[in-house]
């Protein structure tokens, strides 16, 4: 099947787009229009900078903004900007967080706040097409601007560092200019890159939570009735109503009367929990489609009036905020898939032997599985600290603050493993307690087919025995589409 096609115009494209494209499952092409109008944008530049002081082209840079670049230095003061800029440091970033850095910066360029020259927009077409890549630093970003990540682009670009990977040898270098270096490096491109990434893995692991839920739920014969339209009617979080509409679907068919007058918190305040998540990665998608279309450059070409505006709009703060309370948010779900594992271990809600085990003669069970699963949490609670309670003030105190969204992008890409894996033990808990009970979710819906294929990829057998590959497996099938 061949690969779909997104045409990127600096007005519509998606985090989950962004993905698709970094990870070489859809293939881009360039806007006409858009790519006319950053073509059509130098001349204009040319006018304004004649006839007015313009930063970051007849001046310096942050606190050398007061210091006029003389006419003999401005054909080489882009090389000069790209150079000091381009000084990450750490590990390399991954090769599909790269691509998506290129995939944002390159649209966010098509939406034509600037006189970058056309040719930089083709060359990044082109290395994403043939799969060259620049190497990035992941270090050197503190949610006002990818500066050294996209610097070392810049540099690429012009030949004084090498591309690596892709398809043939690379074009011929660019002779970048003051007209490409500071608009180049003005976004928070390999930011917002990671975060569309994660949200997209995320987004994919909590459309999985109603499933393992729902098994739970079966398992236990719990009840219904969190669920009730009625209930959320009164109560109507946008979140928490799809998730008890889903879990109503998933849960058409069931047909036991709970044991119980009310569950525990795990079963029972999911729509609550697990709603506020889903709110808050809806947020942060909504956040994430407007940068990813954002001109974003400082200052800002206004082609129309032709002028400059001299701002801020580089600096994350919305991201920042919106990456916290998602991790926040993913965490409130994690603790309560593991108070649902607690509960499929414990004899008094099953009738089963303790931790699910082959026999009550002392055996252990799944009963690593808790200490792997809060393991695993204790991960996404230390990535969960908000890093909007950061600050910095730098540049000679002219730069006064910082969202520091990219150690909040990094921090959320580190989570997809963890909350997989907890949602991975939960799952290979509940599938064993089904077994183990005779008990299969009924109907012929969405919930036993995903019941089926679990309980047909994990390992039957209840004997004590080492428990990573049963983990590892069902956190696979999480993860796979």
């Amino acid at each position: 099947m061949t690969n779909p096609h997104f045409t990127l115009d600096g007005h519509s494209l998606s985090a989950a787009q962004v993905s698709s494209l970094a990870r070489g499952q859809a293939q881009l092409l360039l806007d006409a229009k858009a790519r006319e109008r950053v073509r059509g944008a130098r001349q204009i530049a040319e006018r304004v900078t004649a006839r007015r002081r313009v930063y970051g082209y007849t001046t310096g840079v942050g606190a050398n903004r007061t210091a006029t670049v003389p006419d003999e230095a401005v054909d080489a003061f882009g090389m000069r900007l790209l150079r000091s800029h381009s000084g990450g440091i750490g590990p390399v970033v991954p090769d599909e967080q790269t691509r998506a850095m290129l995939t944002v910066r390159l649209n966010q360029l098509l939406r034509g706040g600037t006189a970058i020259d056309v040719a930089v927009v083709d060359r990044i077409a082109e290395a994403l097409t043939r799969g060259h890549l620049p190497t990035v630093h992941a270090l050197g970003a503190i949610g006002t601007g990818d500066l050294s990540a996209l610097g070392e682009l810049g540099l690429t670009l012009a030949g004084e560092l090498p591309w690596r990977g892709g398809s043939g040898p690379a074009s011929a270098p660019l002779k970048l200019t003051r007209w490409d270096a500071l608009p180049l490096m003005s976004s928070g491109a390999l930011t917002i890159g990671q975060s569309a990434l994660a949200a997209t893995d995320l987004g994919h692991l909590l459309d999985r939570v109603p499933l393992v839920a729902a098994m739970t739920l079966t398992a236990l014969r719990g009840s219904t009735e969190p669920y009730a339209t009625y209930v959320h009617d009164l109560r109507p979080h946008a979140g928490a109503q799809l998730l008890a509409a889903r879990m109503r679907e998933l849960l058409a068919a069931a047909d036991w009367d709970s044991p119980l007058v009310q569950d525990p918190f795990g079963l029972r305040c999911l729509p609550q929990v697990h709603g506020a998540a889903l709110d808050a990665w809806s947020a942060l998608d909504q956040v994430l489609s407007v940068e990813i279309n954002a001109a974003v450059e400082n200052p800002l070409l206004n082609a129309d009036a032709e002028d400059y505006h001299h701002h801020g709009g580089f600096h994350l703060a919305r991201l920042g905020l919106a990456l916290d309370q998602f991790r926040l948010g993913l965490l409130g779900t994690a603790e309560l898939s593991t108070t649902r594992l607690g509960i499929l271990l414990e004899p008094a809600f099953t009738g089963l032997p303790p931790f699910l085990a082959e026999s009550e003669d002392g055996s252990s069970g799944l009963m690593i599985t808790e200490y792997a699963a809060q393991s695993a949490l204790a991960e996404l609670r230390g990535a969960a600290q908000p890093v909007t309670l950061g600050h910095a003030v730098i540049s000679r105190g002219v730069e006064e603050h910082a969202s520091f969204a990219s150690t909040g992008a990094r921090r959320l890409l580190e989570s997809v493993e963890h909350f997989g894996l907890v949602l991975a033990c939960e799952l290979v808990a509940a599938v064993r307690a089904l077994g183990m009970r005779g008990l299969v979710p009924a109907g012929e819906g969405e919930l036993r087919s995903f019941y089926e294929g679990a309980a047909e990829r994990l390992n039957s057998s209840v004997a004590d025995r080492n428990l990573t590959t049963d983990i590892h497996e069902a956190a696979a099938l999480l993860a796979a589409s």
